[in-house]
């Protein structure tokens, strides 16, 4: 009903768009494509990745910190429906940002944040790969077959993604189907047979019995718990990849937050019937596959692996996918250099590139907590633009930005708080990191600027970014 509602809501009046393609280009994704590539980066790196770091923030509330979560992103997701809707783009995030800031620094650095972020997320899920994978054996020296094992998943993913977008999509669809299917499987096994707790220790976090902190946590766990929805944005970077833009961009983007809950909240509902919140923050790392021998018995540990391994293999596909996408219309841009050379496909070697390097430098819980500040950061820029400059010209409600931008402080003041108290390598990382950012993109945009102040941006536009469109 809820979908229903806010399908209507969101996309009524673009259901009949006159610019909606008519034909279906051999080469384009299907809507089917398009959310099994959406799902497969959030399902990747939510659940088997996430699940016990949210956990040891919020205690026995965490699978209601899925559920909170997805009322948050479905308020976020609002603004990037109607800017998918009006300006459907392979550089999504970027464009939008660039109409909402103008080109230059402001825009090149909030885009270039929005990359790191999904660059993080795929070393995230490689990481998690080594983590699940390794479980099968006996293994020593964990810290370095782990990213070593992440390392080689990303090299599939580029072999992959190079094969061209019908490799893609009708990968991404298969594994889409054999997670989704394997997780409510789970989900309805483990639901079935859980002993919960009782309502009296719901809210329980270790280490303390004060309300006040409870709360505290379990706001400062949402932000992980966003995180793990967050692969929704990269259907907004696939406006110049998919069939009838206008109409389909959006439509995956709620069908794949919709699916995403629903998995979400029922699985974590299985593992906290079936392992004690500190069981699950021990297994953290694969807490899903500990959470599968009391359903599953000894066949539990290998069925969690291989769909632990299934989900990886597809988010890591579907994020390198949208990332290098994303870089390379920074490139047309003039954001970044060009990128074009004497090899093909630079923007996607690069994107492997640096998610190799941060899946050999950082671990699961430190990738997590900088990727989830980011991406924050970058969220209320995004509806900041939609209010304060293209709202009229998208025809968005001005308070759902808002509301929408004030989750988005609370919770990443609390996160910044609680990593403060116990990891603050974390935030000099992350302002390291920004500082970077914006220092390099000012240096470039000081390349193609004249005696005059003028910056010349001009850009070759993609298929989705015709002045048509406009």
């Amino acid at each position: 009903m809820f979908t229903t509602c806010y399908y209507l809501l969101v996309l009524g009046d673009h259901a009949t768009d006159t610019h909606i393609m008519e034909d279906k280009p051999a080469n384009k994704l299907s809507l089917l494509g398009s959310v099994s590539l959406g799902t497969g980066v959030m399902i990747g790196a939510g659940i088997f990745a996430l699940m016990g770091q949210v956990a040891a923030l919020a205690g026995n509330l965490f699978p209601l910190a899925f559920l909170v979560a997805a009322v948050v992103v479905g308020l976020s997701s609002y603004s990037y429906i109607r800017l998918s809707n009006a300006y459907p783009s392979s550089g999504g995030v970027a464009s939008y940002l660039r109409r909402a800031y103008g080109p230059g620094t402001l825009a090149g650095s909030l885009s270039l944040l929005m990359y790191v972020s999904m660059v993080i997320a795929e070393s995230l899920v490689a990481r998690t790969f080594g983590a699940y994978t390794l479980r099968l054996f006996t293994a020593e020296n964990l810290s370095v077959l782990v990213p070593a094992l992440g390392v080689g998943l990303l090299a599939f993913a580029y072999v992959i993604n190079i094969a061209g977008n019908k490799i893609i999509g009708s990968t991404a669809t298969a594994m889409a189907i054999i997670k989704i299917l394997g997780i409510a499987l789970f989900a309805i096994a483990g639901i079935a047979v859980a002993n919960f707790a009782s309502l009296d220790n719901w809210g329980y976090v270790a280490g303390s019995s004060e309300s006040a902190s409870v709360t505290y946590s379990f706001v400062a766990a949402l932000a992980l718990s966003i995180l793990a929805y967050k692969g929704f944005t990269t259907i907004a970077n696939q406006g110049g990849d998919i069939v009838n833009p206008h109409r389909n961009v959006g439509r995956a983007i709620i069908i794949s937050i919709a699916i995403c809950t629903v998995i979400y909240v029922a699985l974590a509902l299985a593992v906290s019937g079936n392992l004690s919140v500190q069981e699950i923050v021990v297994a953290q790392n694969y807490a899903l596959a500990e959470a599968a021998k009391p359903v599953f018995g000894d066949f539990g540990l290998w069925f969690t692996v291989l769909l632990a391994i299934v989900a990886t293999v597809s988010g890591i596909i579907a994020s390198v996918f949208s990332a290098s996408r994303l870089l390379a219309m920074l490139s047309r841009m003039k954001q970044l250099p060009d990128f074009s050379g004497h090899f093909k496909s630079p923007a996607l070697i690069y994107t492997i590139l640096l998610a190799m390097t941060l899946t050999i430098l950082f671990d699961l819980s430190r990738i997590a907590a900088i990727g989830a500040i980011y991406y924050l950061i970058m969220d209320m820029s995004v509806h900041w633009g939609v209010f304060r400059r293209l709202r009229q010209e998208i025809g968005a409600n001005p308070i759902i930005p808002l509301v929408a931008i004030l989750f988005d402080i609370v919770i990443l003041a609390a996160f910044l708080s609680q990593k403060f108290q116990d990891d603050r390598l974390v935030l000099i990382v992350s302002l390291v990191g920004l500082i970077l950012i914006v220092v390099t993109q000012r240096l470039f945009m000081l390349t193609h600027t004249d005696r005059d102040g003028t910056m010349h941006m001009e850009m070759e536009m993609d298929e989705g970014e015709s002045e048509g469109n406009k």
